[in-house]
């Protein structure tokens, strides 16, 4: 199976995603073209048949919109098929209650934990290795005392995302992941921490 590779700049932000015509393999976005490149490369098997492409298919196209949104802080227009047959059943259960992370709300790695299984430090290990970053929301994952915690593009940058992410929320949400719930605390009470820090 052919991989496709793609990037795209858009408004000084090289957006990236690695897709065949219907599934995602590996997103990333980065300042450079290359850091860019790489974290999609980084991403994909290493005997994956892979082809860099200067035109976006209309899926990758589709692909390149989404994470943009992420970005800018609008959430997915609508959810793109993440192809995860190469992360273990512990990495997938992680990265799929992420992804249940809404726009507004952030979680702690605790917390997470407790919803998928493992510890909170197995928890943060997915996400610094996260493979769909910003579609699986990564950046919405901070320490139990609303702290940033840490960030593979810098703390600032998830600040950035984070802000982009108020919606006026001030109560605490519930989202319930199986059997078990995902306690969601308003993005804003993490901004209030990185304010208190400066």
């Amino acid at each position: 199976m052919k991989i496709g590779v793609y990037t795209k700049n858009i408004d000084g932000v090289w957006f990236g995603v690695a897709c065949d015509e219907k599934n995602v393999f590996a997103t990333s976005f980065s300042k450079n073209e290359k850091t860019a490149l790489q974290g999609l490369t980084d991403c994909l098997p290493v005997d994956a048949d892979i082809q860099v492409v200067a035109a976006p298919s209309p899926f990758a196209e589709k692909a390149l919109s989404s994470i943009k949104n992420v970005y800018d802080g609008k959430g997915e227009s609508q959810p793109l098929p993440l192809t995860n047959e190469r992360l273990s059943p512990f990495q997938n259960r992680v990265l799929e209650v992420t992804r249940l992370i809404p726009v507004g709300y952030v979680t702690s790695y605790g917390a997470l934990s407790e919803a998928a299984g493992g510890s909170p430090r197995a928890v943060g290990g997915v996400m610094a290795s996260n493979p769909f970053a910003p579609i699986v929301p990564c950046h919405r994952v901070v320490r139990s005392d609303l702290t940033l915690g840490g960030y593979g593009g810098g703390l600032n940058l998830k600040a950035e995302m984070l802000a982009r992410e108020k919606r006026g929320k001030s109560s605490p949400l519930e989202v319930l992941v199986a059997s078990k719930k995902l306690r969601l605390f308003p993005v804003e009470l993490a901004l209030a921490k990185v304010e208190k820090g400066k």
